[in-house]
């Protein structure tokens, strides 16, 4: 019996309009045609450059798409919904299901060193 297998991709986040969900360098896994819900964390193309790839969190839905807004409304440069709109359904690109940190990040917990 074949098994039906949904496509991942994973993605780095740059930016600060996500903290602290989630910081710049965060690698994301992304289920790609993934449903979102109320709540969720999605990666969708910009409504107004669609070349841009943007993760927010999907605050409601509209009659247009989804609301997706930044937990971090206070970062430079943040753009989401309450720039631009409800994001039509066509450009949500997938859910994140999962976030880990990049090797650099991870050698910090084995040292005994911090930094801040």
């Amino acid at each position: 019996m074949p098994v039906a297998r949904t496509p991942l991709r994973v993605m780095a986040v740059t930016g600060e309009s996500m903290l602290p969900a989630l910081r710049p360098g965060d690698l994301l896994v992304v289920r790609t045609g993934g449903r979102a819900a109320r709540g969720d964390l999605v990666v969708a193309r910009h409504p107004e450059r669609p070349e841009r790839l943007i993760v927010k969190r999907a605050a409601h839905r509209s009659g247009e798409g989804w609301w997706l807004e930044s937990d971090n409304q206070r970062a430079r440069g943040r753009q989401d919904s309450w720039d631009f709109g409800a994001v039509p359904d066509r450009l949500v690109v997938g859910r994140v299901v999962a976030r880990y940190w990049p090797p650099s990040r991870l050698a910090l917990f084995g040292t005994g060193r911090a930094s801040s």
